[in-house]
């Protein structure tokens, strides 16, 4: 039987969050959706207080006034120092006795995975990757972009789209149908167009995202440029998933790698055929497979691994977001 007590499992990322209180029977006591997790625009306590409407919800459905330990999952909690400080401004909030805060990418490898092992590489509007053991061992990267060594996400595919399309069509660089398929997205007649709107905010800076599935179909049409991009990008999902598996001295073990995130769960056959190819070169053991549990789930687990609870009670858990 596991210990007696509860979790506030929190899975926030930048555009919504989503809280569950658990009891360690592996019971779920309640559940609740709130607003993006996004500290480095508003600040942390501004962000907290966004996190309170959620949990403050959950708390009241459980008729619980505090949990014994809150597992929180976090989008932005990018380095070891920032899990540090968001831990200490959750304490303060009173929500548990304890409190465990980790990148939001862990939740998606522990929701996918029977026991906390294996390699989780996450591709949405960024790209990021983590490994973790049963013995505490992890392998994470800082994930904060270009200046971290990152290539890849929705939101670096779409500029390197842009990149590609501006200079087909002035003559820098390689032909390719990006040059009208990106502006046809926004109905506007060239690429000179889309560049200008942008420029001037016509088109909206958080639209931009909207051009990956652009590039996509783009590259399903067979478009060489298009085609290279998603093929580099398979390259580097494998990349990290095999540093990560040699960092936790994995690769000669069979290994869950996980994929999660917007752009590995779209289905896209090209990047789906690379990453499964290259994989299956490169590390031989791995085996990959898409996360289409809801994070929370894993939030929740990481916090009944912290109050040692039983397996029994944590696939009672999972059966119930399961069927859910």
């Amino acid at each position: 039987m596991g210990l007696t007590g509860s979790v506030l499992a929190i899975d926030a990322g930048n555009s919504k969050t989503d809280v569950a209180v658990v009891t360690t029977d592996g019971d779920v006591l309640a559940t609740a959706r709130g607003g993006g997790f996004r500290p480095p625009a508003v600040g942390i306590q501004t962000a907290l207080d966004t996190l309170a409407e959620p949990v403050t919800e959950a708390l009241h459905t459980a008729s619980l006034d505090s949990v014994t330990h809150v597992s929180a999952c976090l989008a932005n909690a990018d380095l070891p120092v920032e899990e540090e400080q968001l831990a200490a401004a959750l304490h303060a909030r009173a929500w548990g006795e304890s409190v465990e805060v980790r990148n939001d990418t862990f939740a998606i490898l522990r929701a996918g995975v029977a026991e906390p092992r294996g390699v989780a590489v996450v591709c949405g509007a960024g790209i990021n990757c983590v490994g973790m053991r049963p013995d505490g061992r992890t392998a994470r990267f800082p994930a904060l972009g270009r200046i971290s060594g990152d290539w890849g996400g929705g939101w670096g595919l779409a500029e390197e789209a842009l990149w590609h399309a501006a200079r087909a069509e002035d003559g820098r660089g390689a032909p390719t149908s990006l040059a009208e398929t990106l502006p046809a997205h926004f109905s506007l007649p060239s690429m000179y167009a889309l560049i200008e709107a942008l420029h001037l905010g016509h088109v909206p800076l958080s639209r931009r995202h909207e051009l990956t599935p652009v590039l996509f179909a783009t590259a399903a049409s067979g478009d060489p440029v298009a085609r290279s991009l998603v093929d580099r990008l398979s390259d580097e999902i494998v990349t990290m998933a095999v540093v990560a598996l040699r960092r936790l001295d994995l690769l000669s073990e069979e290994t869950p790698v996980l994929l999660g995130g917007g752009v590995l769960t779209a289905g896209h056959a090209q990047l789906d055929d690379g990453v499964h190819t290259l994989l299956a070169a490169r590390a031989p053991k791995a085996v990959p497979q898409v996360v289409r549990q809801p994070p929370v789930l894993g939030a929740a687990l990481l916090g009944l691994d912290h109050l040692r609870t039983d397996a029994a009670e944590q696939e009672r858990l999972r059966s119930h977001f399961t069927a859910g």
